[in-house]
């Protein structure tokens, strides 16, 4: 057993506008940063304080005493009111506080409370400090001379499911009056508060927000199940500032499929933007007229099966209205002038040990975000369960198991309310039967892992389910001359299979590595194809795999001994 750790404080700043003042001052903000930089080291050092890292432009520094904390904030906000302290550029600082009791790791902190803390400061304005209420309670009789707390009632913060009770240190001369705060509710958006904390994806909301940044158009790629609609409104949340007239999502998954379900794309954007259709009037016009003048964030999700319906509207929305941008989640790309497709990952999962391998740790696999969602979920499932040194290997083997996909971890997790984990992971034998839910408030699509991918498979024509079902026997990936020699028969024509693969590989059901230029699935994908294949009766493939293994085995015989034999061995090692 682990003894629970004791409570820490954490502070987090930030400047306020800095990108715009690095893009028209850049020398100025280069010797600012460099003084401000030093200012807060010393406020953290001179109230016995730890920097735990640099933020970007900011900080986060951890204390025992919430004093401290309190004391070195208003210290760095002090010393930052005089311009010249910062090579005559203003600085307006955000600061925010929170305190709780999370697990220090490799010098930082991980959980919840830190999370929090970050949120805080976030929502907080340039010169503003703010005190969550655990902060705030701590200090009811222990605030400097002439400070006070002012009361801001609860907010909604981003990702978070429970809104916190704010308080804004007042300590004159310091500015005092600020705008509301940055919440959810500040902007307008339809954004679901999230029921569970989003785990991981830091690599990815960075990218996609440099993208967002310098396109209009940016469609979240991949298979069911890899958590794009999730990333997709965590982006939304961490941008409702930038956009004045708001982030809006629009679930396209209940729609029919085909022709049918692409006549109500317009209508679903236009009841979540409450636009109305006017007599004589076409929905997609009155569209096009509301958004000509706004600068909003339009999130189109699950596009695949009215594929051509979503992209002509995106098509003409972008046309119209030059100040909208649109985020897209697909399993497939909308195939529309200037966007961009992003390949959403699995999460990041243990690698499987050799023989010999020591077992990880608690601590070294909780770096993988597979891992933290696992622990997270099963957590929320079973308050009792925490990963230890003996349940370990169990919980990175089900990560593994399951390829990383968030929807297949997070269903294996609730399962941790009737089975220990060590007995989910021994019969986790494939990634279908054991992950399910009955939580009816479920999309039937996503009760389990095999509907998700019925989904997938029901939307690709006839040849593309042939070639589907075919590729699963290559266990470990394949060329495309494998692809071409072992798929191709008479009723899949071997100069089809570059155009089919290629239609699987925009469906997500195939994954591309452009720089081995080799395909492989994700084994729940290839395992789902597998079982596909036995219930069509197609037994000749396997046999058409034999031959061509036993006749490239023949061919790299005979490179043995000359100087292509490195080549050719490392080619038998990848089949």
């Amino acid at each position: 057993m682990h003894a629970p750790p004791s409570a820490v404080v954490h502070l987090f700043t930030d400047i306020e506008g800095s990108t715009r003042l690095w893009e028209q001052q850049p020398q100025a903000m280069r010797r600012a940063l460099a003084a401000h930089d030093g200012l807060a080291r010393q406020a953290v050092a001179a109230h016995r304080g730890t920097l735990v890292k640099t933020t970007g432009d900011g900080l986060h520094a951890a204390f025992d005493d919430p004093r401290d904390a309190l004391d070195a904030m208003l210290n760095l906000q002090h010393a930052l009111a005089d311009p010249q302290a910062t090579a005559g550029l203003p600085l307006a600082v955000r600061c925010g506080l929170h305190m709780g009791a999370d697990e220090a790791r490799d010098h930082d902190f991980y959980g919840p409370d830190v999370n929090r803390a970050a949120r805080i400061m976030a929502a907080a304005h340039g010169g503003q400090m703010l005190l969550s209420q655990k902060v705030a309670d701590a200090l009811v009789h222990r605030l400097p001379d002439g400070t006070s707390l002012q009361a801001l009632g609860p907010v909604r913060l981003r990702d978070l499911s429970r809104p916190e009770h704010m308080y804004q240190l007042v300590a004159p001369p310091l500015r005092a009056q600020f705008p509301a705060l940055r919440s959810l509710e500040a902007t307008p958006n339809n954004l679901v508060q999230q029921v569970n904390r989003f785990i991981g994806r830091t690599q990815e909301l960075a990218a996609l927000r440099e993208l967002l940044n310098s396109n209009r158009l940016v469609t979240l790629f991949g298979t069911g199940g890899i958590g794009k609609s999730r990333l997709s409104v965590q982006l939304g949340a961490e941008l409702v500032d930038d956009f004045p007239d708001g982030v809006w999502f629009v679930e396209l998954a209940p729609l029919a499929h085909g022709e049918e379900g692409g006549r109500r794309v317009p209508l679903a954007v236009a009841s979540a933007l409450g636009v109305k259709e006017s007599p004589g009037q076409a929905l997609e016009d009155a569209l096009a007229n509301f958004l000509r003048e706004r600068q909003l964030l339009l999130i189109l999700d699950n596009c695949e099966h009215v594929l051509a319906a979503a992209a002509a509207l995106a098509k003409r929305l972008l046309q119209a209205a030059p100040r909208v941008k649109l985020l897209a989640s697909s399993r497939e790309p909308l195939h529309v002038a200037g966007e961009v497709v992003y390949p959403v990952p699995a999460l990041s999962a243990p690698m499987a040990g050799g023989d010999n391998a020591a077992p990880a740790t608690p601590e070294a696999l909780m770096a993988h975000e597979a891992v933290r969602l696992f622990v997270d979920r099963a957590t929320m499932s079973a308050p009792a369960f925490r990963i230890d040194a003996r349940n370990a290997s169990a919980v990175a083997e089900i990560c593994r198991r399951v390829d990383g996909i968030p929807l297949a971890i997070e269903l294996a997790a609730a399962r941790t309310r009737a089975l220990p984990v060590e007995t989910i992971a021994r019969r986790l034998v494939d990634s279908f039967r054991l992950v399910a839910t009955e939580d009816s408030t479920v999309a039937p699509r996503q009760r389990t892992l095999r509907l998700l991918i019925d989904w997938s498979h029901d939307l690709l024509t006839a040849p593309e389910r042939r070639l589907f079902q075919r590729l699963s026997v290559f266990v470990g990936g394949f060329t495309l001359e494998s692809a071409e020699a072992v798929c191709a028969d008479a009723d899949l024509p071997e100069d089809t299979v570059l155009d089919l693969l290629t239609q699987l590989v925009d469906k997500s059901l195939v994954v591309l590595d452009a720089e081995r230029q080799r395909y492989q699935m994700l084994e729940t994908i290839r395992l789902y194809a597998a079982e596909r294949l036995v219930d069509a009766g197609d037994v000749a493939v396997r046999r058409r795999l034999l031959v061509h293994m036993l006749a490239m085995a023949e061919q790299a015989q005979a490179h043995f001994s000359g100087p292509e034999q490195g080549t050719w061995l490392a080619r038998l090692d990848l089949e």
